[in-house]
């Protein structure tokens, strides 16, 4: 039943085509303050000589990195209104993300269901993180779980 809310239910925290985004351009120290962060260690990710001599010819973000932010766009989103609670994340990498890039960032919901058990929506999304050369870095699905603030 993708695309529509239960009969009689009016969404409170998500509808149905909502999008929201973010753009962010990913520089060098970010890839290397960023991995070092989480003990990611990964050459490509602070030896930019190492780097330039890889297939990428740059140094490379870490998929951490850029599945971070995306994911984190939803938290930050809904929780200015509500309380969202990640459920699932879906993630495929597709190029990899070189310092330098700006990445537009997008969510869009494509169903919510309210489970009164929950009291709140399980708010199904897809996602994309788009490089300034309009190529898809990055795409994913996401279930969440919205509910009213306090």
């Amino acid at each position: 039943m993708s695309g529509v809310h239960p009969p009689g239910h009016v969404p409170r925290n998500a509808r149905i085509g909502e999008t929201f985004g973010r753009t962010v351009t990913i520089g060098a120290d970010d890839i290397r303050r960023f991995a070092a962060s989480v003990e990611d260690f990964n050459p490509l990710h602070h030896d930019a000589d190492y780097a330039a001599r890889s297939r990428f010819g740059a140094l490379t973000a870490s998929g951490t990195h850029t599945a971070s932010l995306l994911m984190a766009l939803t938290a930050t989103h809904y929780s200015q209104r509500a309380q969202p609670l990640g459920l699932d994340f879906t993630l495929r990498f597709r190029k990899a993300v070189l310092a330098g890039d700006t990445l537009t960032m997008r969510w869009t919901v494509t169903r919510i269901e309210f489970k009164p058990k929950l009291d709140g929506e399980l708010v199904s999304l897809v996602g994309e993180a788009i490089n300034q050369r309009g190529e898809v870095a990055l795409s994913a699905t996401s279930l969440l779980l919205v509910t009213d603030k306090g």
